[in-house]
């Protein structure tokens, strides 16, 4: 589900500017969109082009680099500077603006494939729906108007054979469009997604939206020309791979891998099969591989400037991923539920609801899974929690683990991350309620946090919270023993209004068992750990825009220089003596070297820095508490039950044996401004999400929010 969009805050003039800069561009590059199946683009727009760039230095490419490659990336970098400013806005995540002039356009809809979505993202459906409707109308409507009895004759066709290759043509044509889009949801570290409310983890639905259109169409594409050769008996076309131009071969093949990896993407092979569904999606890189080969690389820069910024993000990840994270302790809870404690730097900030991925090497060295950041970088600086509850396999695995009776005295982690919203405006409202339906409780307790944060030391007006959480049985209420910061002292619950209705739906009354102790586990420390930090450091937006921006330029040199002295006094740019397949293959060389050359270095020049202001864990010694016990830590966990523990735990009311009247509860509440948010089962958040936009109750504002649970 998507997060909000980011509010002004600081710096407001300098980032409306950038912003309405960015949507200038963005309705430009829409426009081409639009315009490119027509002959206006084709005849008049694209000719004026071609004669103003530079064919000498970079062929027919120069023409896509500045219509598709140079907006996205120009877009890229300008997000990133936004977001620098907006992340310098100090708790520029807390600030609301008290007004709701896009409350109804932020209405939840229910949306069958897509679930829960605001109604500006159903707007922004629709219109890549009706772009799609009508690229397509629009070129079979000026290609079959060429195809006549006669022309038909004169080639030796039918006039429905001539129609079908037209119409096979086309269906390419529109896969490429939805290619064009397919990888902006799954680049993570993306600054774009932010500029328009949404993150990587809640735009995942897009992606698999996309592919499913991509495969369909491609699926088509192909089979559409099989058909045509077939029946005008030039099959061996399917053979086909020119020095020059297109090459069927190469379609084949990218079609064999896209289906490959489309049959695994299934939710019953998914769940059951996953690290075949992760192996097999690893085709993607021959996918585009050999679909740049089929259509040439001038053509494939239409589609390239997503998947360029997802190799950025991709190969950050990649870098990232091979560093051993230290993990300082667990908590084990008797509801088959741990929380995971790491070490992370001072300079690592990061907004409530945020996710990371985390890979146990032991359990799996394949599966990477996210997981919702339970504490908050404000009030915990040095500590970092995941809350992980043993609902599949892979959770259980590790639970099951960390609860043996036998020590672990020490578990690899590796992690990626952390991805989260740019503002999440809480503030603004007089209530905030907050249902949850087991696991799903873990994004609420960074959000109480950070309002505790807020009430003890900004001293803003703070909304109550009324927080209705559902559970099977009575074991998993230890869950709530969660929700405090462990270190928090009595004043911060002094200025925070909570209320907590529990509901244990499988259970009549209390069981015998139902208290008991929470374990701690402490690990050994390993020289080679290194607590969490950012990535590319505390400027990581400015950082992430340099490597953007010099890679982009540094490849574009190389490839100038490439065309100028090497390509253009063989082929003086006919294409139709240089091969169009190593021209390909150069240009993505040379993509891989320049984001690989820059990523690097600003990787590498971050680490040095984080390594300087990093606690120094190599002088840490011994795996029991008793080693350190001055440590911040240490001292936090000691006080789990002190007062402000028990004191928040008498906010509590549980019910047993029934489940939360939702309706009646929401109805009920005569506050000005209600938000409401909403993590559990897909039932539970249709059933909230129809509540809030049923209209019977003008001050419910559904507030959608990024989570993993």
């Amino acid at each position: 589900m998507d997060a909000q969009p980011p509010s002004h805050g600081g710096n407001s003039p300098f980032k409306a500017a950038i912003l309405a800069l960015v949507m200038v561009v963005l309705a430009g590059h829409l426009l081409i969109w639009v315009m490119m199946p027509t002959k206006v683009y084709r005849q008049h727009w694209l000719p004026d082009i071609r004669l103003k760039s530079s064919p000498t230095y970079f062929g027919a490419s120069g023409v896509t680099f500045l219509i598709f490659m140079f907006p996205i990336l120009f877009m890229a970098v300008m997000g990133c500077v936004y977001l620098h400013l907006a992340q310098k806005s100090r708790d520029n995540h807390l600030k609301g603006n008290g007004k709701h002039r896009l409350a109804i356009l932020r209405r939840p809809v229910i949306m069958k494939g897509l679930g829960v979505v605001s109604r500006i993202e159903l707007a922004f459906f629709l219109m890549f729906i009706a772009l799609l409707v009508w690229s397509f109308a629009t070129y079979l409507r000026i290609g079959f108007a060429t195809i006549t009895p006669q022309s038909a004759a004169n080639s030796g066709e039918k006039v429905w054979e001539v129609k079908l290759e037209t119409a096979a043509l086309r269906l390419g044509l529109i896969g490429n469009v939805c290619l064009s889009f397919l990888f902006f949801p799954v680049t993570r570290g993306s600054s774009l997604l932010p500029l328009f409310g949404l993150t990587s983890e809640a735009s995942v639905k897009y992606h698999i939206w996309l592919g499913h259109i991509v495969m369909t169409l491609f699926t088509a594409h192909g089979l559409s020309y099989i058909i045509y050769w077939a029946v005008t008996h030039n099959i061996s076309e399917m053979l086909k791979w020119d020095n020059t131009g297109v090459s069927h071969v190469a379609g084949e093949l990218a079609l064999l891998s896209g289906l490959v990896l489309w049959a695994t993407t299934y939710p019953k092979i998914r769940r059951k099969m996953f690290e075949l569904f992760f192996y097999t999606h690893h085709l993607y890189i021959l996918f585009v591989f050999f679909f740049v080969l089929h259509v040439g690389i001038s053509y494939a820069f239409i589609m390239l400037p997503g998947f360029y910024l997802f190799m950025i993000d991709r190969y950050l990840r990649f870098l990232q991923s091979r560093q051993r994270v230290r993990l300082v302790s667990a908590r084990i809870l008797t509801c088959e539920t741990i929380e995971l404690n790491f070490s992370k730097s001072t300079g690592l900030i990061y907004p409530p609801t945020s996710v990371l991925f985390m890979n146990v090497p032991s359990i799996s060295k394949l599966q990477w899974h996210p997981f919702t950041i339970s504490s908050n970088s404000n009030l915990e600086a040095e500590k970092l929690s995941v809350i992980i509850k043993g609902e599949g396999s892979w959770s259980n695995k590790l639970y099951q683990l960390l609860s043996s009776p036998s020590s672990v005295e020490r578990l690899d982690v590796s992690i990626e991350g952390p991805y989260g919203p740019t503002s999440t405006n809480f503030l603004r409202h007089d209530l905030l309620v907050m249902v949850s339906g087991g696991s799903g409780l873990t994004p609420f307790i960074s959000i109480i946090r950070e309002l505790i944060y807020a009430s003890e030391t900004l001293k803003p007006k703070t909304p109550e919270i009324l927080l209705i959480s559902s559970f099977k049985n009575s074991s998993d209420l230890t869950m709530l023993d969660l929700i405090l910061p462990i270190s928090g002292a009595p004043s911060q619950l002094s200025n925070l209004s909570v209320q907590i209705e529990a509901f244990v739906t499988r259970e009549k009354q209390p069981t015998a068992q139902q208290k008991k102790n929470i374990r701690t586990l402490w690990f050994k420390p390993s020289p080679s750990d290194a607590a969490i930090t950012p990535i590319l450091g505390r400027n990581s937006w400015l950082c992430l825009g340099s490597i953007i921006s010099s890679s982009f330029i540094i490849y574009l040199i190389f490839i100038g220089i490439l065309t100028r002295y090497y390509i253009f006094p063989i082929d003086h740019n006919t294409n139709k003596i240089y091969s169009s397949a190593k021209k390909s293959e150069l240009n993505i060389l040379f993509i891989c070297v320049c984001i690989i050359i820059t990523a690097t270095t600003a990787f590498l020049w971050n680490k040095s820095k984080n390594a300087k202001e990093s606690t120094q864990i190599q002088n840490m010694e011994g795996a029991s508490p008793t080693a350190s016990p001055n440590s911040l830590i240490y001292n936090a966990d000691r006080e789990l039950e002190s007062s402000p523990q028990q004191a928040f735990l008498q906010t509590v009311n549980v019910h047993y044996g029934e489940r939360p009247d939702l309706k009646r509860i929401l109805f009920e509440r005569k506050e000005s401004s209600v938000g409401v948010l909403v993590c559990g089962p897909k039932k539970m958040r249709h059933e909230v999400a129809n509540i809030c936009s049923s209209g019977l109750a003008a001050n419910l504002h559904f507030e959608s929010i990024s989570f993993s649970w």
